[in-house]
């Protein structure tokens, strides 16, 4: 963001005080920074369920009174068992997710600050799925961030040390974190001790300790009141019983002129400012708050999980003295008391570790983070492209851009890219992601912003129209390399005509052509188009979408395998690739005259350049080609620019024997209907979403035995591009050919797309199986004028 947020919802929970405490500190810092901003609260636990903030509180005091073993247990668990730990997460943040939702969208925020595990978890699961797109921040008040405080999809996670940051990539390795001084009001600051015990009618002189175990007063209060009685040196004990007032009453009865019990405090800031040494149980925001008041701090008898967890991190970071028992407690309290050196060393650590920042330019900060995708499984239609990668063929899609405007140097030109790299990659989800390959497991993507633009862009200059073919030859031939974010760029300049290119090639599971090309103009172009969201669409009704799909999953298996053809076989190495532009209009003008779609009358095209190349085609002579369709619009659709494949294929005969390239057209136009009317798109998408639940080996097996040869010997697909012109600094895109990646066996690939006043194609071959890519497009120059000529006839 670019301005002050107008609105900051801050998640939280009243299970104690400590997390609303945080959150109160987030708010006072926001209110300083951000003057007029509107402040909201949302309690997660109260918005899971009425009865969930009763039963989570009884459940909590329960096992840290009663049953610590049973939290110990858990606790231990969620390190121990990451799959315990992930089923745990997910099961907690559908839960919180769903149930916050309407308040999230109600509140309409810029920023959300969870200061609660429950409510981030819930936060996760609906960045997760798309539903939030305003910078995520989590405030993790604990010392010690265990592995339901942390998620992969915040965009930042605030922790209480540089130890700390160690326990939160342990505990979620693809967690962001950094490390924040005390998230605490600003009245808890260092104060003079004789003026705040005036205030609260305390003796000015003498050790005092002040017992403070959270708003519940759990845990071993009463031990440690007499474990700092028994200490000589200490002139009196404070005990704050906060909302247990049984525990105040006892105190209360006891006739120790030392002991001063209190209730429920207001000025917990003046309280602390009198005490020498704080002492408490959990390490949350007690020690948070006597930290940033330059207090030593003890840990005693430290409650179970979290609060044992905390306490051992704050003594290896030596903020606090861990007691585990009354008689150490004790003698430190005895230590300190006799050695007031020693103390005041603990006193200036605690204030060194606070003022290493500001807390509220830390909470500024939150409103400009970029978004954070943890690392997650591919969608299966994604996975699809992963599996189909075979040692002869590379699963990776394209295009190529003519740029035409003043002349540049390669220099100049590299300068001109790279920066945008650098200034714009990291922005786009598409060119961040990082594929995570594990053997027998299903792949993985993992976000990784920080894109170098030497690891993907190259410039070359080259003399000749052949030496241009052989490095955009070179280029799609070579694999997409996927150690690093899976895509590559280069611009050729031809010295001797002063022709520019620049070729891009990713892998296919990032994207589809349409994603693809948006991801390209967001990168590089000076007007890119705005960024689109995930939509939901107006899907049909369940059994409406149930009947097309039966009726497709019929269609395709009656098809069967594809006709012969003379273009199939093994693959090779050996790849060919070719381009033509035709006019625009005049393709537009030609599906006019004959009442048929750009689509068909393209695909016509095609089918009348494979009758051209194809060896003596006999009449009724049939050619299968697979059709990838965009379901990115209309019903269910999606975004230009969201990342992944969002197609339905369609599986074509092409008529490909003799006959008159009209009464072809015709053909081809009435055989697109088909699929559509039987469902096939619907079914194809079903199918691919139905191998994802299959074992990442097994997944892998059949994409290999469906995606080949036996089923299609080509890929067609027509591409919807743009007519606003697109500028790469001062140089216009005046043209863009599609390059589409074969399949196993399968010799041709023919890509098509509108830009500007030009319809491009792109051909792709495989030599050892097929003609050269340059045979193709000579065919398609003369098929369609053919078409031309019978307008003019």
């Amino acid at each position: 963001m670019t301005v002050q947020p107008r609105r900051v919802l801050l998640i939280s929970a009243t299970i104690g005080e400590g997390h609303n405490a945080t959150g109160r500190a987030v708010a006072e810092a926001a209110g300083r920074v951000w003057p007029g901003c509107e402040i909201g609260w949302l309690d997660a636990l109260r918005a899971m369920g009425r009865w969930v903030p009763g039963a989570f509180n009884w459940i909590y005091v329960t096992n840290v009174e009663s049953t610590p073993w049973l939290y110990d247990f858990f606790y231990a668990s969620l390190w121990r068992h990451r799959w315990f730990a992930n089923a745990s997460r997910r099961f907690v943040g559908a839960w919180s997710g769903r149930r916050m939702r309407r308040a999230i969208a109600e509140h309409d925020p810029d920023l959300i600050v969870s200061t609660y595990p429950l409510g981030t978890a819930g936060l996760d699961w609906l960045r997760r799925r798309g539903e939030l797109d305003v910078p995520v921040a989590a405030v993790v008040s604990d010392f010690s961030p265990h592995p339901f405080w942390v998620y992969p999809e915040i965009d930042l996670h605030h922790v209480m040390s540089e130890a700390s940051l160690r326990e939160m990539r342990r505990a979620e390795p693809d967690a962001v974190g950094a490390v924040c001084v005390p998230p605490v009001v600003s009245a808890f600051r260092p104060g003079d001790r004789a003026a705040a015990r005036r205030q609260f009618g305390l003796p000015e002189s003498g050790f005092t300790v002040l017992i403070s175990c959270g708003s519940l007063g759990f845990g071993s209060v009463e031990r440690a009141v007499e474990a700092a009685l028994r200490a000589e040196g200490v002139a009196r004990v404070v005990v704050v019983c906060g909302r247990n007032d049984a525990l105040r009453q006892r105190f209360a009865d006891r006739p120790e002129d030392r002991l001063v019990a209190l209730g429920w405090v207001d000025d917990m800031p003046g309280l602390v400012a009198c005490a020498d040494v704080v002492v408490t149980n959990a390490g949350g925001a007690t020690a948070l708050e006597a930290l940033a008041c330059g207090r030593a701090v003890v840990m005693f008898e430290p409650i179970a999980g979290h609060g044992r967890a905390n306490a051992e991190l704050m003594a290896d970071a030596e903020l606090a003295e861990l007691c585990p028992r009354a008689a150490d407690l004790t003698a430190t309290l005895r230590r300190w008391a006799a050695e007031p050196d020693e103390l005041a060393q603990r006193e200036q650590q605690a204030l060194k570790h606070c003022q290493t920042a500001d807390f509220a330019d830390q909470v500024a900060a939150l409103a400009h983070l970029p978004r954070h995708r943890g690392r997650r499984p591919l969608r299966p239609q994604d996975a699809f492209f992963v599996h189909a990668t075979t040692r002869a063929v590379a699963q990776q899609t394209g295009a190529v851009l003519r740029l035409e405007g003043p002349p540049r140097t390669v220099h100049d030109w590299h300068e001109e890219i790279a920066g945008r790299i650098e200034r714009r990659a990291g922005q786009l989800p598409m060119l961040t992601r990082r594929l995570a390959m594990r053997r027998g497991r299903r792949p993985q993507w993992i976000h990784d912003r920080d894109v170098e633009p030497r690891d993907h862009l190259r410039c070359r200059e080259v003399r000749g129209e052949q030496a241009v073919a052989a490095a955009r030859d070179q280029f799609f031939s070579a694999p997409v390399r996927t150690d690093r974010q899976p895509w590559e760029l280069l611009l050729l300049r031809e010295t001797e005509s002063g022709q520019v290119s620049l070729l891009a090639k990713l892998h296919h599971a990032l994207g589809d052509g349409v994603a693809v090309t948006s991801t390209l103009l967001r990168l590089l172009t000076d007007d890119p188009q705005p960024a689109s969201v995930p939509g939901r669409g107006d899907r049909p009704k369940w059994h409406r979408r149930a009947g097309a799909i039966t009726r497709g999953l019929v269609s395709l298996a009656g098809a069967g395998p594809a006709p012969s053809s003379a273009w199939a076989g093994r693959s090779t190495a050996n790849r060919s690739f070719d381009g033509l532009e035709l006019p625009a209009a005049e393709v537009r003008a030609c599906a006019r005259q004959r009442g048929v779609s750009t689509t068909a009358l393209l695909l016509g095209v095609v089918a009348e350049a494979l009758h051209r190349a194809l060896p003596d085609p006999v009449a009724g002579q049939r050619f299968r080609v697979m059709v990838p369709r965009t379901v990115r619009t209309g019903r269910g659709g999606v975004g230009a620019d969201v990342p992944g494949n969002h197609t339905a294929s369609l599986s074509l005969d092409l008529p490909v024997g003799p006959m008159p390239v009209e009464q072809r057209l015709a053909a081809v136009a009435a055989e697109l209907g088909k699929p559509e009317r039987t469902g096939q798109p619907a079914a194809a998408g079903a199918v691919l979403a139905a191998l994802g639940v299959l074992p990442a080996p097994l997944h892998a097996w059949v994409v290999r035995q469906i995606y080949q040869r036996r089923f299609f010997s080509a890929v067609v697909s027509v591409l919807p591009g743009q007519r606003r012109p697109a500028h790469v600094g001062p140089a216009l895109i005046a043209g863009v050919l599609p390059v589409l990646s074969l399949a196993d066996g399968v010799g041709v690939a023919v890509g098509a797309i509108g830009w500007a006043d030009r319809v491009g194609f792109g051909v792709t071959t495989d030599t050892g199986l097929a003609p050269g890519a340059a045979v193709l497009t000579g065919h398609l120059r003369n098929a369609f004028a053919a078409l031309r000529a019978g307008d003019r006839q």
